[in-house]
């Protein structure tokens, strides 16, 4: 069930951890391409309306991603010391709480649909659509949260092969259902865009019944739900500690997109459908560091535990290098494909070039916002999570906030685009440094 990630070879371990991991990350991200791709059959006000949504949907998911970050550095860190019995309460504990916190959110959610996206710039006659889509997609996230949760408490194990598994099976139901609801076929009733959230929580639901009857019965990686008060409050509070500032780390990304959504929604709904489908391209573009950054919290937790600093060192190095080739080579491929990719979405001139625009110029610092996400991900893995939540902010309020508006007022729309990508790679030559004196700061109290 667990793979002790403190031996071996060091980019070896990386490698191997993150590819079930980018497998499965390519089936669910191809999936929301797809997704995307039946909606827009739909018409440019059902692309828009679902372009909107993204920034309340990446809040919501930063949230998940808080206590992803807090379960994975907790049972890491454990599975280090080979504390079973705290891996399998915090397990337990940070999957009830995960489920129990996006409930509540998803809630309120529901009765602001109109306020919070009248916020966000979005037009009376798009605002039907959102709440269509939106009504159905909130009760979606609970279930998401608590299956996510206990998937990165397997990736803390060092099993990511299951992960990979279960996040493919769901993307595939996802997309299996998305064209029978949306367009009604085999006879159920055509629901348009909100076809495309009942097929989401339908498949949420159905993987994630399946994913704790297997996790529980046949790899018993649960304690007792049961436990006193006291003992889960104290489970809480240490998940928490580095749960909550990744969650306000997280967070602040969806609010530096929603401030874009705002931004590029005064140029128009064309400007706006294609920032969308760029929105749904850039994922794919990002899997292998979104891949690479969920198993680093795990590959630091057990590592540095095991007082292992100079696999963590190794690793910090091994990081950056694939970070800086592989963000080049994503720069070169979409200067080439990115428009005829952006034609598989709409045939409208305008709309393909916004979103052509913002992948010419955002791909440049792919490699910068990889390695932003592997260092946030690696001081989670050592129980530090501030630099995360300073950096994160310091790449939105410092940094791209000011660019943002000095670029819309001396070029437009791109200059928007150019903040975001100068403040990914800024952010990431800083976090780089200040990972490695982490490390030397470690180093001088393991020998006092």
């Amino acid at each position: 069930m667990s793979v002790d990630l403190t031996t071996g070879s060091v980019a070896g371990r990386l490698r191997r951890q993150a590819t079930p991991m980018a497998i499965g990350l390519v089936a669910i991200i191809s999936f929301d391409a797809v997704d995307l791709l039946f909606v827009s059959q739909l018409g440019d006000a059902s692309l828009a309306a679902i372009s909107f949504t993204f920034p309340i949907i990446w809040f919501l998911s930063s949230i998940i991603i808080g206590f992803e970050a807090g379960a994975a550095s907790c049972i890491s860190r454990a599975i280090g010391r080979n504390d079973a019995l705290t891996a399998r309460r915090q397990t337990t504990d940070t999957a009830l709480l995960a489920g129990v916190v996006s409930l509540i959110l998803c809630m309120l959610g529901l009765f602001m649909i109109k306020p919070i996206f009248r916020l966000l710039g979005a037009t009376d006659d798009l605002l039907p659509l959102i709440d269509d889509y939106m009504s159905i997609w909130y009760f979606a996230e609970p279930a998401a949260a608590v299956l996510w949760t206990c998937l990165a408490s397997m990736r803390a194990r060092g099993n990511s092969l299951i992960e990979g598994k279960i996040i493919t099976a769901a993307a595939v139901i996802n997309a299996l259902l998305d064209p029978i609801f949306i367009f009604g076929w085999f006879g159920f009733p055509r629901m348009e865009i909100a076809g495309a959230a009942l097929a989401t929580l339908i498949a949420n639901l159905s993987i994630l019944v399946a994913t704790l009857v297997y996790l529980h019965t046949r790899l018993r990686i649960f304690a007792t739900p049961f436990a006193a008060f006291g003992k889960i409050l104290y489970s809480w509070r240490q998940m928490l500690h580095v749960g909550f500032p990744a969650m306000l780390t997280n967070a602040i990304v969806p609010i530096a997109n929603g401030v874009i959504v705002a931004m590029v929604a005064g140029f128009g709904i064309d400007a706006i459908a294609g920032f969308g489908i760029a929105m749904r391209v850039e994922p794919m573009c990002l899997i292998a560091f979104y891949a690479l950054s969920a198993v680093t919290s795990p590959f630091i937790g057990q590592n540095y535990a095991a007082g292992k600093l100079h696999r963590v060192a190794e690793a910090r190095k091994v990081i950056a290098k694939f970070c800086l080739l592989f963000g080049l080579s994503l720069t070169v491929v979409l200067a080439v494909i990115a428009y005829p990719l952006t034609g598989l979405f709409s045939d409208n001139d305008v709309i393909r070039k916004v979103a052509v625009n913002y992948l010419w110029i955002m791909s440049i610092s792919y490699g910068g916002y990889g390695m932003v996400m592997a260092t946030c991900a690696s001081f989670n893995g050592m129980a530090y999570p501030l630099p995360a939540v300073v950096m994160s902010a310091s790449r939105t309020i410092i940094l791209f906030l000011p660019l943002a508006l000095l670029g819309k007022w001396l070029i437009g729309m791109n200059g928007i685009f150019i903040a975001s990508a100068t403040s990914n790679i800024v952010i990431a030559i800083l976090g780089f440094v200040w990972f490695g004196l982490q490390i030397e700061r470690s180093r001088r109290m393991a020998r006092a």
